[in-house]
């Protein structure tokens, strides 16, 4: 019943806001998700892909990668590790090609937080001025001080609903899009920080088969 009413005093624009905040909480649940798969597996895969394959063990490390394909980061590591003999250049292009591959990847949905944190409240002030101005239309000058007066006032009060529901819609959708900007921001290091490491230790790998290779000639 209180719901109806907000409606009601909310008027038209209540709708979209709504349409908003149910879209809002649909992305949430699918972000959360995804951040949460990521945060609880990847370091422990990385790091022990990277062991592995610092003690020369390449079959082990690609098939623990490839246990582990909905990972940004393994993906990544797949696209340079399958590569056939590369030079530590190609290698390297390999990592940042598939790390910007990625990016669209961890962004998900940035824009359509972005589009309703800014339209819901702008919605919600549309709200409040169709009701003020329904609230004025409706008020006799000659009748200043009398029920239709009341109603006006009553009708004010009614009208701004919409711009609190509005600025509920955006606070809500802004607190999770900034949480998910930081996760983000945090995987790019992550991604510059175990791809160096990768590459790193395949130029060391390189290089000790371009020393094997001229010493056995």
């Amino acid at each position: 019943m209180v719901f109806s009413n907000l409606f009601t005093a909310g008027g038209v624009v209540m709708w979209p806001l709504l349409a908003f905040s149910l879209l809002a909480v649909a992305l949430i649940v699918e972000r959360v998700l995804f951040w949460v798969r990521i945060n609880s597996r990847q370091n422990s895969v990385v790091r022990e892909v990277l062991n592995l394959y610092r003690h020369d063990n390449v079959v082990g490390a690609l098939d623990k990668l490839h246990q582990n394909t909905d990972l940004p980061i393994a993906r990544m590591f797949l696209a340079a590790l399958e590569l056939e003999q590369p030079t530590p250049e190609e290698f390297r292009l390999a990592l940042e090609s598939e790390a910007q591959a990625e990016i669209p990847v961890l962004k998900r949905f940035q824009n359509i937080f972005d589009t309703i944190i800014s339209l819901a409240p702008l919605l919600g002030l549309l709200g409040t001025v169709l009701g003020l101005i329904a609230s004025f239309a409706s008020l006799n000058i000659g009748d200043v001080g009398g029920t239709r007066t009341a109603g006006v006032t009553s009708g004010i009060s009614e009208a701004l609903v919409s711009t609190a529901s509005g600025l509920v819609v955006a606070i809500f959708t802004l607190l999770f899009a900034n949480t998910f900007r930081g996760l983000y921001q945090r995987q790019i290091a992550l991604i510059q920080e175990y791809g160096g490491q990768l590459e790193l230790l395949y130029r060391r790998r390189y290089e000790r088969g371009d020393k094997t290779y001229a010493a056995s000639r």
